[in-house]
């Protein structure tokens, strides 16, 4: 079968039934009786879908008011239709539906993954009325003993043809079982390109929301442009928008290896603000929440592979999709910069060069990052522009950051450090276009002199725009 390359999740799967493999190659318990569970209402409003895998992270550790819905992974079909993997009466399943429930988060299984290729289980089992029925019939069993919200399958990859054309009819029979049981049903999906098409558009009305592996699919790994890419994809075939949930990495990838983001934090303090530690590229906080409100804007949320992965504290990715989903962003602390979002409605504490006719900066309303205003850069003609403040600080190290967003074209935009008592330091936002709220970061500022300047500087060609929201200055 033509195959895309697998995200690193799937990878992981047949390790972990080496580790355990009794468990993953017997057949599944019998019928057990359904543990009871507290229900409330879901604690987001938005989708944040977070897979949490059978062989990594604690159940306990889980940020559980911070996920709408939790798909434990893996089960793998075999030919015959029947499960094999962690049973219905696993303990550490059962702690975490105990868990999840409490707090109002709905647990659903995943099935297949990976599975290091293999896919045949899937193919075999879909192609027979028979087996189709014995496996809708032991998943409806599954759900029931652990007491679960659904099913999310994750067959990689049905191919156009047959192979579609057997995956539909095998999520059309799941439909009806989960549904009319007041279950949900879900599926993971590749993010774009040839095998896509073994999803057909009839499957949409079938499930309730498919989770979009946007992630992978080349180097540098899982940008902002690719995510905009696969919703792209998916709502152009017709997805509605509230069924698209995208998915979004707590990993990074070299061109040879993984590395979770856990362990890319450990190794490198300054990860979160950033999104490549060496050649492994990942996708840091500031990435993370644009693509967080790409997913609101656009489709019904985001999706994680996978949360096990997570840092903690301020380093969290998921904190970090949480604060952007509730609209909850704290404001920073420690900020030193005046007028540091705009909120005073004008441009108070900053100032100006300009090497054309007239200004080229103003204060404005219009798509903001956050609070009421921001900082444009414009003008009808060619223009170079900066925008900068000045202060007085004890001497120490510094970190200064903005959120950015450009047109793209110009021939130089950056945020810039100086006058500290060393070289000018940038972050360069570049002549690309950044559709979404990006936020820039220059680290390590060594500041000797007692005073530094921060600010942004736009060399641009006519009708060229950025803009800017939410500076920072914080003493490391």
């Amino acid at each position: 079968m033509a195959r895309f390359v697998s995200p690193f999740r799937h990878l992981v799967f047949g390790a972990a039934c080496l580790s355990a493999l009794a468990a993953c190659s017997g057949p599944m318990d019998a019928p057990t009786e359904e543990p009871t569970a507290t229900q409330e209402q879901p604690a987001l409003a938005t989708k944040v879908v977070g897979y949490f895998p059978s062989w990594a992270g604690d159940v306990n550790a889980i940020q559980y008011d911070k996920l709408s819905h939790i798909n434990y992974a893996f089960i793998v079909p075999t030919a015959q239709g029947g499960l094999t993997g962690p049973s219905s009466s696993d303990s550490r399943l059962r702690s975490l539906v105990s868990a999840a429930h409490a707090r109002g988060v709905k647990v659903s299984i995943a099935v297949g993954g990976w599975n290091n290729g293999n896919d045949s289980g899937f193919e075999q089992l879909a192609a027979n009325p028979s087996t189709r029925t014995a496996f809708v019939n032991n998943l409806v069993n599954y759900v029931n003993q652990a007491g679960l919200d659904g099913v999310d399958i994750d067959w990689e990859y049905p191919d156009p043809g047959t192979s579609a054309t057997n995956f539909a009819a095998l999520m059309r029979e799941l439909s009806t079982a989960m549904h009319s049981r007041g279950k949900l049903l879900t599926a993971a999906v590749v993010a774009n390109g040839y095998t896509g098409g073994g999803v057909p558009t009839a499957t949409f009305a079938d499930v309730d929301f498919l989770n979009i592996m946007a992630y992978d699919g080349g180097q540098p790994h899982s940008t902002y442009t690719y995510a905009v890419q696969s919703l792209d994809y998916w709502l152009g075939r017709g997805l509605p928008k509230e069924k698209a949930v995208l998915g979004v990495p707590f990993y990074g990838r070299s061109p040879s290896t993984y590395e979770g983001y856990k362990s890319l934090v450990a190794r490198d303090s300054q990860a979160p603000y950033k999104d490549n530690v060496g050649d492994v590229y990942y996708n840091g906080i500031a990435t993370i929440q644009s693509k967080t409100t790409l997913g609101m804007q656009r489709g019904g949320g985001v999706m994680i592979w996978d949360i096990s992965d997570d840092a903690t504290g301020s380093a969290s990715l998921l904190t970090a999709i949480y604060q952007r989903a509730q609209g909850t962003t704290p404001p920073v602390t420690g900020n030193l910069l005046a007028n540091a979002g705009f909120e005073n409605g004008n441009l108070s504490s900053w100032n100006s060069e300009w090497h054309n006719a007239a200004l080229a900066h103003k204060v404005d309303t219009d798509t903001v990052y956050a609070g009421s205003y921001k900082l444009t850069h414009y003008a009808s003609a060619a223009y170079q522009q900066v925008t900068g403040q000045s202060l007085s600080v004890t001497n120490g190290t510094y970190r200064a950051s903005v959120w950015a967003r450009s047109s793209g074209g110009q021939r130089a935009l950056r945020l810039y450090a100086k006058n500290h008592g060393g070289a000018e330091l940038t972050a360069e936002v570049g002549s690309g276009a950044v559709t979404g709220w990006t936020k820039y970061t220059i680290s390590n500022i060594p500041v000797t002199t007692g005073a530094v300047e921060i600010g942004v500087y736009s060399d641009a060609n006519a009708q060229n725009w950025s803009a800017f929201d939410q500076f920072e200055l914080v003493k490391q």
